[in-house]
């Protein structure tokens, strides 16, 4: 998977890199910017949905499709599909360029709007990245969980880098007898869920 990445994805990743650096070196309002995974992540990503059992690909917060294109990686390798949602319009038609450059677009549904909204209605799924507003959290995970397929894995970002924020919700992940959980120190710390 990681030694045939096609160079149309490469170098839609180096252009996303490039641009989330230059972001971050301005004064955006930070909500406004890309918040995206770093590489290494992206890769525990891509391994994670490949080890995943059948089931949906789901991601919540898409930002400029950086993390998507990773988890397209295993999606192509599996023979899935990536649904991934977002609130910022302006986010979404980003992604949606991303996709299609990297020419994976037939591989992946960007959902703009809130993901609360749509999972109520979503079945069987077998692996979700959760990357959105912190406060968000709890209730997206109170709304996938349910919706997981045995050996389903969860994985939620920023776990060690906004410890303080997700302090309450690291504690209802790990106390949650649905599923045995444990923070990774990969990247800003990753919550790893599988569902039991």
């Amino acid at each position: 998977m990681f030694h045939n990445i096609p160079d149309a994805i490469l170098e839609r990743m180096r252009e996303l890199e490039q641009l989330h650096m230059d972001q971050k070196r301005t004064d955006m309002p930070a909500f406004e910017r890309l918040r995206q995974v770093p590489p290494i992540t992206g890769r525990f990503l891509a391994m994670a949905a490949l080890a995943s059992p059948e089931g949906a690909v789901v991601e919540i917060g898409t930002s400029g499709g950086y993390s998507g294109l990773w988890l397209s990686l295993a999606c192509r390798a599996k023979g899935r599909t990536l649904t991934t949602f977002e609130v910022s319009e302006q986010k979404v038609e980003l992604a949606r360029e991303t996709f299609r450059t990297a020419g994976v677009d037939d591989l992946v549904t960007v959902v703009e709007g809130d993901a609360r909204e749509a999972l109520p209605d979503q079945k069987d799924i077998g692996f979700c990245f959760l990357d959105a507003e912190k406060n968000l959290y709890e209730e997206c995970y109170e709304a996938v969980v349910p919706k997981m397929v045995k050996g389903g894995i969860l994985i939620a970002d920023n776990l060690i880098s906004h410890a303080g924020d997700l302090a309450t919700f690291l504690d209802r992940a790990e106390s949650d007898t649905r599923v045995d959980s444990m923070v990774v120190p990969v990247g800003s710390g990753l919550l790893l869920s599988l569902r039991t």
